[in-house]
């Protein structure tokens, strides 16, 4: 009896079949170009390339009917290649494979034809094919029939001289002047170095030198810049009294001719009405010169020159040096016009005294130190700063020797600060009143002590009345110290007359401050 059909062995229901994955579909991408044509079949190729050369391939070019009967041949040999690598004509063709009928175990070779000639593939002719063969030299590859023929060529004509010269036949007449030519241009050559060799053997001759054109330059504030702008305002000083005479310096301050000089350059033309004062320019123009005031005490006076439009220096400050700044001197030593001389400034303040003129007073004035080289004539001229202003009128030296001695590097100048206030009164009063405070003194030293002692007080003098005593050493007059005879007489006189001043002293071991009012010399 028949058993119904059991439900477990029945298909997939159709929940199996929902639960079963399905496949993907076939994704083809898209070809790039480029590959395809890179990698891609040649056209009229479906299957496979091994089926170009397989025997019977309906694709293969193995022959012309395309029966598939052979392999797939290679195409001819272009005629340029076959022409440059091809053998000879006339020559056999050989091959490297063996051929038929050849014993590979005698090494021989018997050609398909049955002729006699020289088998190529015997042992002796091609050891390469016979393993056992020793190893020997072939024949080379052209035989001794194909070298070339050594019958003699016929040669041709000879070049001659004018052919191998010119490369074309001349004529004997233009050998001729072209052997002329040559000649002269070889002794017009021998001519002219005769002359350049005689010309240079001489020891005499004109001289033609290169002349720079441009002027040369100079940097801003050098000595050459100093002294071309200084020069023309200070001149030489000629001064002659009878059979006597000298020679100074002068500085032109004003442009009405107004000259600065030192007393004792003018002193013999001050005291002789037959003396000559001579004024000489830069550019060689005299002109006469007359005293207008001297000052004995400071060693100035001024003269006038009788010119027009004369070149005026420029005054500086002499209260703004110090020590070490650049100084240059302008003046005429030993009558050596125009002499510039360059140094430094080596002390301000220096109180000096030096013998008067003629039986004068001593000459005591606050000097600026300079070791540019001052001589005599150098007195009355200029001492200017680094920019060609005026700063002190030279008047005196210090040397080791006696009567004229040179300079070893101690000048002095009167500060034109002092200068230009004295030629001030002397231009305007012809004469000038210093301060003086009444006492004759003395340098001194002694103990701590340091100063002017004094020697006598003139009665009724402005000491007298402010109690100053003969022994009295004065170490200070108002700001500045006193160190000794000539800086009293200086520091008085940077007062004006009738001025009160204090002076400090020591008394007996004491030191002690009067008020003095000062008096006129």
């Amino acid at each position: 009896m028949s058993q119904p059909p059991n439900p477990s062995h029945e298909g997939p229901s159709h929940e199996d079949d929902e639960r079963r994955l399905r496949p993907r579909p076939l994704a083809r991408p898209s070809v790039d170009p480029a590959a395809a044509s890179a990698f891609g079949r040649p056209r009229g190729v479906d299957g496979s390339f091994d089926e170009l050369s397989r025997p019977g391939s309906a694709t293969g070019n193995g022959n012309a009917a395309g029966n598939g009967t052979g392999p797939v041949l290679a195409p001819p040999t272009p005629e340029s290649l076959a022409q440059a690598f091809g053998r000879p004509p006339g020559t056999r063709d050989v091959v490297l494979q063996r051929p038929d009928g050849s014993d590979s175990t005698a090494g021989t070779a018997t050609p398909a034809g049955g002729e006699d000639d020289d088998p190529l593939w015997a042992s002796e002719e091609d050891p390469w094919r016979d393993p056992g063969a020793p190893a020997v030299l072939g024949r080379p590859a052209v035989t001794g029939d194909d070298t070339a023929d050594d019958t003699a060529k016929p040669q041709g004509a000879q070049l001659s001289l004018p052919e191998l010269l010119f490369g074309r036949r001349v004529k004997p007449v233009a050998l001729a002047m072209l052997a002329v030519v040559a000649l002269l241009i070889g002794a017009a050559g021998g001519l002219v170095g005769w002359g350049v060799a005689s010309t240079g053997d001489e020891l005499t001759g004109e001289l033609n030198v290169a002349e720079a054109e441009a002027a040369k330059e100079r940097p801003a504030g050098s000595i050459a810049g100093i002294a071309q702008r200084v020069a023309p305002a200070v001149v030489s000083l000629e001064v002659t009294s009878g059979q006597n005479g000298g020679v100074g310096s002068g500085v032109m301050i004003d442009s009405d001719g107004y000259v600065l000089t030192n007393h004792h350059v003018v002193a013999q033309a001050s005291d002789s009405d037959d003396a000559d004062i001579t004024a000489v320019f830069t550019d060689g123009t005299r002109a006469s010169a007359e005293v207008v005031g001297t000052d004995p005490k400071t060693d100035l006076a001024v003269i006038k020159v009788n010119v027009s439009n004369p070149v005026v220096i420029e005054v500086g400050k002499s209260s703004d040096l110090a020590p070490g700044d650049s100084v240059v001197a302008v003046g005429s030593p030993f009558g050596l016009e125009n002499t510039v001389t360059e140094g430094i400034v080596s002390a301000v303040d220096r109180p000096v005294t030096a013998p008067g003129q003629n039986g004068d007073a001593n000459v005591t004035y606050d000097a600026i130190q300079t070791d540019a080289a001052i001589n005599p004539g150098n007195s009355g001229g200029a001492l200017v700063d680094s920019r060609g202003a005026l700063v002190g009128v030279n008047s005196m030296i210090r040397t080791v020797g006696e009567g004229e001695g040179g300079s070893i590097g101690l000048g002095f100048a009167i500060p034109v600060d002092q200068a230009m206030r004295i030629a001030d009164d002397l231009i305007r009063d012809g004469k000038v009143q210093h301060a003086d405070i009444g006492v004759n003194a003395a340098s001194v030293s002694a103990g701590s002590s340091e100063g002017a002692q004094v020697q006598n007080v003139r009665g009724q003098g402005p000491a007298a009345k402010a109690g100053i005593k003969e022994g009295d050493v004065i170490t200070k007059v108002g700001q500045r110290q006193v160190r000794n005879a000539a800086e009293l007489t200086v520091a008085v006189r940077e007062h004006e007359v009738g001025d009160t001043v204090p002076v400090r002293l020591v008394r007996g071991g004491r030191a002690l401050t009067v008020d003095v009012t000062l008096g006129s010399d």
